[in-house]
């Protein structure tokens, strides 16, 4: 079977390609597209059949008006001017009775010409190319169907929006209620309100891990509110990032210590000071440590390293006077912070998916699954960049890029 060919004409342009060849194809009916001038912009396969019937050939300029229904093409201009939009008229190009349906489309001012052949005996009219859709109803269903897909996705951005303040709204709720719970732990743990019993104490810190297990849970919420809603605002202020995460790492030792897992850190003596939001900074690393604990069992390790880096972030065709790949020494232009643990791992197919809301590799783990997608978030505000490097039984490492200005 012969392929319908594609002219060259502005057919291309208003539709897409594969609308062109496959939609119009798909008709049983002969369907053929011309200008006003009658120029045949589009035939369609069954059409490409019917004209090699006649005798004629699509590639030889061929007109409607000139070669197919021999008519003047000003006389069929005056009945689209009056009003006449859909007609009928003899095919003088075949031997036979077949006819033209003539349909007038005004955008964009083309000619839809349907080959009709009258019903042999015995049909009653109701075959396949009695109920075959015309061009036309085609778009209208396509343009029915883009609006009821705007419609259910604007209905989903609502529910969205629905869930990110609720979200918002339960954490605030929580909030002071968890303090003040937490607040009491301390002071008994403190031994203020008089002494414990050693099984008095261990029941209060379980309590208390638990309570602060909570307190995590909801800041998380409360930034992921903010983030969904565009409410996000870094406080860019000069900040020592070797201070930054030596004063996190400081926070985390007792967790990892409770569950017999050895926290290292190597922070590079030369960290510069540059302008961060230092809480968002810490949140983030705080959210790759609470990862790392949760997937490393005990007896294991997780590493935390920063150190300068050199960041080349240039385009593959941005041009520059000076490559700096050519330079003996690669000035530093940014800070490099890696978490590394002896968990189990990530298969590759989950590198990009686990930085997704609400996304859990390990069903058995706790957790909301949005501390990386907190992470990643908050880097990008950074202007930074954020990835993995797993693989199963190895362990994995998370690494953090920050731009850092006048290094």
């Amino acid at each position: 079977m012969k392929r319908s060919p594609v002219l060259e004409s502005p057919i291309n342009d208003w539709l897409p390609q594969s609308l062109n060849t496959n939609l119009l194809n798909l008709l049983d009916q002969p369907i053929l597209i011309s200008d006003r001038s009658g120029r045949v912009l589009f035939a369609n396969l069954r059409a490409q059949q019917r004209l090699d019937s006649y005798g004629l050939e699509l590639d030889g300029g061929l007109n409607l008006f000139a070669d197919m229904v021999h008519s003047d093409p000003k006389s069929i201009s005056d009945r689209i001017e009056a009003g006449e939009h859909e007609f009928k008229i003899p095919l003088a190009c075949s031997s036979g009775e077949d006819s033209a349906q003539i349909h007038w489309l005004p955008e964009p001012d083309w000619l839809v010409l349907r080959i009709e052949t009258p019903p042999a005996e015995g049909e009653d009219g109701n075959g396949p190319s009695s109920t075959q859709h015309t061009v036309q109803e085609l778009l209208q269903e396509r343009e029915i169907t883009y609006r009821n897909l705007l419609a259910a996705y604007l209905r989903l951005q609502e529910v969205n929006r629905q869930k990110t303040v609720f979200l918002a709204s339960a954490a605030h709720e929580l909030k002071t209620p968890l303090a003040v719970i937490k607040g009491y732990y301390d002071l008994l743990l403190s031994g203020s309100l008089g002494r414990l019993t050693d099984k008095q104490r261990d029941i209060l810190q379980e309590s208390k891990d638990s309570c602060e297990r909570l307190v995590r849970l909801v800041s998380m919420f409360l930034n992921y509110s903010a983030l969904e809603s565009g409410k996000l605002a870094l406080h860019l202020r000069e900040n020592d990032m070797r201070d930054c995460l030596e004063e996190l790492a400081t926070r985390w030792r007792e967790a990892f210590v409770r569950k017999n897992v050895r926290l290292e850190t190597q922070l590079d003596s030369k960290l510069p000071i540059f302008k961060f939001d230092y809480q968002k900074v810490q949140q983030t690393v705080a959210n790759l440590l609470d990862n790392a604990l949760k997937h490393t069992p005990p007896g294991g390790q997780v590493s935390l390293h920063a150190e300068l880096h050199f960041w080349d972030r240039r385009s593959a065709n941005e041009a520059q006077a000076v490559d700096r790949r050519r330079e003996r020494v690669l000035r530093p232009n940014s800070v490099k912070i890696s978490v590394s643990d002896t968990g189990p791992g990530i298969p590759s197919e989950h590198h990009q998916e686990i930085f997704e809301d609400f996304v859990r590799v390990d069903r058995t783990s706790s957790g909301m699954g949005l501390g990386l997608a907190i992470a990643k978030r908050l880097v990008q505000a950074h202007r930074g960049k954020i990835w993995v490097d797993s693989e199963p039984r190895r362990g994995s490492t998370f690494t953090v890029l920050l731009p850092a200005e006048n290094v």
